[in-house]
């Protein structure tokens, strides 16, 4: 299986309701998203993705559109945690997403994953699909997801 990755980073805010430790606390990461699509080489002289799996200009356009740009600078927050979602609606013009449920970092890998692959689904007609997502919380943490 041949297969390609894109990597592209973002910042969002989160805080996990219930934990025993520090992440019960509205805190922020850097997050590296690793977006790995599987599918033909496009095999069309003239096109210019011919020999490829997918123009990775392309892929990066796409998850910017469809899943950063929304989620970067955000708070990303569980709709049933309603004191934070009533505070980050007492601030003007606050950039915050509601997820159904806690933001885990593996919470947000499956929902990353979701969105993303409704995005690359056989696109040109040659298979490609989402292989797997890796989202990094931090640089020693991670959740990855492949189909």
């Amino acid at each position: 299986m041949l297969t390609i990755t894109r990597k592209l980073e973002f910042d969002a805010g989160h805080r996990i309701p219930d934990h025993k430790s520090q992440c019960r606390n509205l805190h922020g990461h850097r997050y590296t998203l690793e977006i790995t699509l599987t599918g033909q080489v496009i095999d069309s002289d003239g096109n210019s993705d011919n020999g490829m799996i997918m123009d990775f200009s392309d892929v990066k356009a796409l998850a910017k559109q469809h899943l950063v740009d929304v989620w970067d600078h955000a708070f990303i927050v569980y709709e049933k945690d309603d004191k934070v979602r009533e505070f980050l609606a007492s601030l003007p013009d606050h950039k915050t997403i509601v997820i159904d449920r806690i933001p885990t970092v593996e919470n947000l890998a499956q929902v990353a994953f979701n969105i993303l692959k409704a995005v690359f689904i056989d696109r040109y007609g040659t298979g490609l699909r989402l292989h797997k997502l890796v989202l990094h919380e931090t640089p020693n943490c991670w959740a990855e997801i492949t189909e």
